[in-house]
C-alpha cells in the first residue's frame, strides 16, 4: 500500500521520507510548544484568580472595619462633650 501511495508523487520516495518526517517532526514541536503555553497560562491564571480573591475579601474586611469606625465616630460627635466648659 505504502509503494501504490508514494508512486503518485514524482520524487524519489527517500527524498519524500525525510520530508514527511521533517514536516511530522515540525508539527509534534509545534504542538509540544503549544500545550506548554497553555499550561503555563492555566497556571497563571489560576495564581491571578486566586490573589485577586484574597484582595477583594481584604477589600471587604477594610470596608467593614472603615463602616464601623464611621459609626463609633459619628456616636462621639453626637454625645456631649462631658469635660467641655
Amino acid at each position: 500500500m505504502a509503494s501504490k501511495y508514494l508512486s503518485q508523487f514524482s520524487s524519489p520516495a527517500s527524498k519524500l521520507v525525510r520530508f514527511f518526517e521533517r514536516s511530522r517532526d515540525r508539527w509534534k514541536a509545534k504542538q509540544k510548544r503549544l500545550r506548554q503555553e497553555r499550561k503555563l497560562l492555566l497556571n497563571q491564571t489560576r495564581a491571578v484568580e486566586k490573589s485577586r480573591g484574597q484582595w477583594r475579601g481584604r477589600a471587604i474586611t477594610a470596608e467593614e472595619r472603615v463602616q464601623q469606625l464611621e459609626g463609633e465616630l459619628a456616636a462621639l460627635k453626637i454625645r456631649p462633650c462631658v469635660a467641655c466648659p
